[in-house]
Parts: C-alpha cells; sequence; structure tokens
C-alpha cells in the first residue's frame, strides 16, 4: 500500500510554495474527538483556543498549531476515513516540504502568523490505528522525510483568527 500512497502522491498536482489555501480546520477536543469549525482563533498562550493541546501539562510552544498538507490527506482518508481524522489543526493547500518551508519561516494564514518549527511532526500510534501501517510507515520513510508528509509544527507568533478559504502567504527566511 505504501507504493500505491507513493504513486498517487507523485500523481497529483504539487501545491503551490510560496503561498496557498486554508482548506480545513480542526479543533481537537478530546483524544479522537475533532470538530471541524468554519473559524478558529489562535494565541501564542493557547495555540488553536479549544484544541486539547492548551490542556497539556507538558505542552510545547514548538507543536501549538499542525499542518498537514491536503492532498496528503486525501491520498490517507481516501474513500472511507474522515479528512479531519489525522487530527491536524489546518490543512492546507501549501508545499509542506523542509525545502519550501525552512525552519524558522513564517505564515501568515488569515489574520494569524505562525513559525515552522525544528520538532519534526511524524505519525504515531493513533496515527497507525487510523490510516494502517503502511500509511504510517509511507509518512515517517526516512527517504523522503524532507517532503513533511505528515505535516509540520508550528508556533504562534502572532494571535489571529484564520478561517476555511483564508489565503497563506510565506514570510521569510528566504
Amino acid at each position: 500500500m505504501s507504493d500505491a500512497l507513493e504513486q498517487l502522491w507523485r500523481e497529483t498536482p504539487r501545491p503551490d510554495r510560496a503561498q496557498g489555501r486554508v482548506r480545513l480546520l480542526c479543533v481537537r477536543i478530546a483524544a479522537g474527538v475533532h470538530q471541524c469549525p468554519e473559524r478558529v482563533r489562535v494565541t501564542p498562550e493557547l495555540g488553536v483556543e479549544g484544541d486539547r493541546w492548551s490542556l497539556k501539562p507538558d505542552r510545547h510552544p514548538e507543536e501549538q498549531v499542525t499542518l498537514m498538507e491536503w492532498r496528503v490527506a486525501e491520498l490517507l482518508a481516501g474513500a472511507t476515513v474522515p479528512i479531519h481524522a489525522a487530527g491536524d489543526n489546518v490543512l492546507v493547500d501549501l508545499d509542506l516540504s523542509e525545502d519550501a518551508l525552512p525552519v524558522g519561516t513564517q505564515l501568515q494564514l488569515g489574520t494569524a502568523i505562525v513559525e515552522v518549527t525544528a520538532k519534526p511532526h511524524n505519525g504515531c500510534g493513533k496515527f497507525r490505528d487510523r490510516y494502517g501501517d503502511a500509511a504510517l510507515g509511507w509518512v515517517n520513510d526516512r527517504a523522503h522525510r524532507e517532503r513533511r508528509l505528515r505535516g509540520v509544527n508550528c508556533r504562534v507568533v502572532s494571535p489571529g483568527e484564520i478561517a476555511v478559504g483564508d489565503a497563506i502567504s510565506r514570510r521569510g527566511p528566504d
């Protein structure tokens, strides 16, 4: 199956590297319980307001907000799994690769600004439960880790609102 996912990934059009769109928002209110509102507020203190990240006693700012490419989520979800199942806060039409978005790159999503952090965003046991071993192996494969198929972790630099359909623009480093 990971070979099939790889083939499908190569066949889908690659998103823009400098600008994109917010396709879906996800607030994880409890383990495995997701809400997909049309709009969220993000702050440096709480990350995505209402998200369970803010309730963690050991929360780390470098993983406040998670972004995942819409096309990867679509490939994984197929016809049987909800598109929001991965639990990433923001699904985007934007190239999230290391080459396109080096650590420290800031992105404006709606009126908020987030920054890509060095904290890797890897698939875990919950990811395996939702998508299977082959999907976990594909997103975590060292041979193409620079693609960031599982997505990126970000910290909130400037609070604001993000809505489905909002433009995303890249801001440094060059």
